[in-house]
């Protein structure tokens, strides 16, 4: 896991893309992508093996955004999460989350 280097921003950069990534909002409380998951099961084991560090940049900009939710203001345009910036770090503990959930469920199918 130490080898993985997250994808940064979607893999086709286009103009509708970008429109869309700012017009979602969460990019002016600073939030990544990653921030907003629906925390399902999946999402929040995931969630629960992010590296320390990892965990708690997550947890600062999470409770800068209720801050600044609870406030009626947004970041300077300059702090706002850049669309080609956002980097996917929950994606990789997610998938292996999926993978060992997926697996344990066809082996409980057929034992």
């Amino acid at each position: 896991m130490a080898s993985y280097i997250a994808r940064k921003g979607p893999l086709v950069f286009s103009n509708l893309g970008k429109w869309a990534y700012n017009l979602s909002g969460f990019n002016q409380y600073g939030l990544h992508r990653d921030d907003c998951l629906y925390e399902n099961e999946d999402v929040q084991e995931a969630i629960r093996r992010l590296p320390r560090k990892l965990y708690d940049e997550r947890n600062y900009r999470i409770i800068r955004a209720l801050h600044l939710s609870m406030t009626k203001t947004i970041l300077p345009k300059e702090q706002w999460t850049k669309y080609e910036e956002d980097v996917k770090y929950l994606e990789p503990y997610l998938k292996e989350v999926e993978q060992e959930r997926i697996e344990r469920e066809e082996w409980n199918k057929n034992h």
